[in-house]
């Protein structure tokens, strides 16, 4: 097994988490899987992944390594397809990252119509809760939502969330509706913390931040338990607009406190800028930045 076909099955085998996993990915005998990683690492003299019965995972040198050969694999990906001539025609896999949720209900539609119309490209969804470096892993496409850092990438606004304070009408009749942040401390909260622990809520006012300590009854790691919990009337949560966009059009949600509210916070797509844009990306963002201007206008935008 040449050297690009050895480092390409030790990616699949790190993204997979396993070797046979990674050999159905690729086509190939798990055997034939372990021996190009052991042999990956006896020419590399380092060892990439601890084995164990139960799982495989990378080494220091390994995580290192998988960088570096994703951003080799993806060099090579470009190189070809331009030499190829498929900047002109879109073609090959693209590689898209999303948060979970906002993936869930806005990118992978969009992903999956833009491979409807383009039948030379393939894709991969990667949807993650956290920021992924594209150059490091070997990604074409991010939805970022929040404020850009400075850096290299190429961004395409696509529009606006709002930060939402809201609850279910019925729990809302029965407690009564905030009219001030400080009306949340004698009020049942949901809050969404993806790290587990609670916190202060700030909100902008006249003169200066108000921050608020509120009587939160239960703490949840993801935002659909908060809007689920919202919904069956366990008090207020304080989500992103989109996350409880069907909610609000269902009356299931209201939102409170709207004089409160932070400024909007901008949503983009991102990629690499790079010496070279591959058509498939560059058919890719201008297709989903329509699509997802449309939509999170109707989302509150």
């Amino acid at each position: 097994m040449d050297h690009l076909t050895a480092m390409r099955v030790f990616v699949a085998v790190a993204e997979e988490s396993g070797f046979a996993p990674a050999a159905r990915r690729l086509a190939l005998s798990t055997p034939s899987v372990t021996r190009a990683v052991a042999a990956l690492e006896d020419r590399i003299g380092a060892r990439l992944l601890h084995r164990t019965t139960r799982v495989v995972r990378l080494t220091e040198a390994g995580a290192r390594y998988l960088g570096d050969c994703k951003r080799i694999l993806h060099d090579l990906a470009e190189a070809e397809a331009s030499a190829a001539g498929s900047h002109g025609e879109p073609r090959g896999e693209l590689t898209v990252t999303a948060p979970v949720m906002f993936g869930r209900l806005h990118v992978a539609p969009v992903l999956f119509d833009f491979l409807e119309d383009h039948p030379q490209v393939t894709a991969r969804l990667l949807l993650l809760d956290r920021i992924a470096d594209l150059v490091e892993e070997g990604m074409d496409v991010a939805l970022r939502i929040g404020r850009l850092p400075d850096s290299a990438l190429r961004a395409v606004r696509v529009g606006t969330v709002r930060r939402v304070v809201c609850a279910a009408p019925e729990y809302l009749a029965r407690r009564g509706v905030p009219q001030r942040p400080s009306d949340l401390e004698r009020l049942d909260v949901v809050e969404f913390s993806p790290v587990g622990a609670w916190r202060e809520w700030g909100f902008p006012s006249d003169s200066a931040r108000e921050t608020v300590t509120p009587r939160v009854r239960l703490v949840v790691n993801t935002a659909d338990a908060a809007v689920a919990a919202a919904v069956a009337g366990r008090g207020l949560t304080r989500v992103l607009s989109y996350q409880i966009a069907d909610e609000l059009r269902a009356g299931r949600l209201a939102v409170v406190l709207t004089d409160f509210e932070p400024p909007p916070v901008p949503v983009h797509l991102v990629h690499a800028e790079g010496r070279r844009t591959s058509a498939k990306v560059r058919a890719f963002v201008d297709y989903a930045a329509e699509r997802l201007r449309a939509m999170l206008a109707a989302d509150l935008g």
